[in-house]
């Protein structure tokens, strides 16, 4: 039999599986609906003309349960089902409806999917702080997203009615040109995610002061006193963010701060907002974020796509469902990150999925 690739097409043309023939094949290991699958047959159907058929492969037997609950409402058919033992794997075969059934979608209170995009400009960092999502480090491959690139997803971002962009990192300030990235996004409301540890000096001191005042910086400030955020980010580093608040103060930057926390202990956080008071941050430029137990965290908030409101996010070489989750194989949209008309596409039909689900009380998005 014809090996299956994770990323879609095993070759081009029919492909003959146990169950007939199918226009594309993928293969979901042992992820359920609530850990992947779903991003990956979305995506995939997004690629099939109305009438094809995917042939889907699963060892995780919670997906016979889940994919045919999908396919109905959905809208499409399975039109095959067969297992090569008792223990699986098991394969479907599921038809692309001629016209997708409409669902009453409405965004409520979340931020519409497409006017807000996280890029990752870097993977690099100055720091190596223990719940690092991204697995950033000074060890860490930089991952650059290049400005020709940058002008490219900002280009069909704005084209797409988008309207702002967060950078975040590793560091954004160890790109060697981030001015350029942030210019790409001219029109666009713009916010830097920072430690604000490195641009007070030389190259980065001249990329700071060139930026416009109408980019916002969000800085991580985990505590009110060093011990807590040293011990999370390095020794050294609350005073040296302390510093690069003032210094982005003093240039006319609106700043933001961040704390992360694995628990949130009242005293500690009125101490902390006792601090930013001091400093002349604003009440509404605080957010205080709990850890989510990826990239290098052992412990926090279990995250997947049915936990995590979406928030889609570019990097270098693909696309994600959030920015927390940029080193799980199982939130990831697509193996690049152009165009964004199909990355925020498959958003969108993975929401309306869940509100028809919710809806209806159906389960098709396991958290575990």
């Amino acid at each position: 039999m014809t090996s299956l690739e994770m990323s879609g097409a095993v070759q081009p043309g029919n492909v003959p599986t146990p169950a007939g023939l199918v226009t594309e094949l993928i293969d979901g290991g042992q992820m359920d609906c609530g850990s992947g699958l779903l991003l990956l047959i979305t995506r995939a159907m997004r690629r099939l003309q109305p009438g094809q058929s995917l042939g889907v492969r699963s060892s995780e037997s919670s997906v016979t349960d889940d994919l045919p609950v999908w396919a109905e409402l959905v809208g499409h058919g399975i039109i095959s089902h067969h297992e090569e033992s008792a223990e699986g794997p098991w394969w479907f075969v599921v038809q692309k409806a001629e016209a997708v059934v409409s669902t009453v979608f409405t965004h409520g209170d979340r931020t519409p999917v497409g006017q807000r995009l996280w890029v990752y400009t870097n993977f690099d960092c100055n720091l190596a702080c223990t719940y690092c999502c991204a697995e950033s480090s000074p060890r860490a491959a930089s991952r650059r997203v290049e400005p020709a690139m940058a002008t490219a997803i900002f280009d069909e971002f704005r084209a797409l009615g988008g309207k702002e962009v967060l950078l975040t990192g590793g560091e954004p300030f160890m790109h060697p040109e981030l001015g350029e990235l942030v210019s790409a996004a001219d029109g666009l409301s713009v916010t830097i995610l920072t430690n604000a540890m490195i641009f007070g000096k030389g190259r980065r001191r001249e990329t700071l002061e060139s930026l416009d005042r109408e980019v916002t910086l969000q800085v991580s400030l985990d505590s009110a006193t060093p011990e807590l955020h040293d011990a999370q980010r390095g020794r050294g580093s609350w005073a040296r963010a302390l510093d690069g608040i003032g210094l982005a103060h003093s240039l006319g930057f609106r700043v933001r701060v961040a704390a992360t926390l694995y628990d949130e202990d009242p005293t500690g956080v009125a101490e902390l907002h006792r601090r930013l008071d001091a400093e002349g941050i604003a009440a509404d430029d605080r957010l205080i974020r709990p850890v989510a137990q990826e990239g290098f965290a052992e412990t926090g908030m279990h995250v997947s796509v049915s936990t995590l409101e979406p928030e889609p996010t570019i990097t270098a070489d693909g696309a994600w469902w959030h920015p927390v989750a940029v080193t799980n194989p199982n939130m990831k949209i697509a193996d690049s990150p152009l165009p964004l008309s199909e990355v925020f596409g498959v958003v969108n039909d993975t929401m309306r999925l869940q509100d028809a689900a919710a809806r209806t009380g159906r389960e098709v998005f396991r958290c575990a």
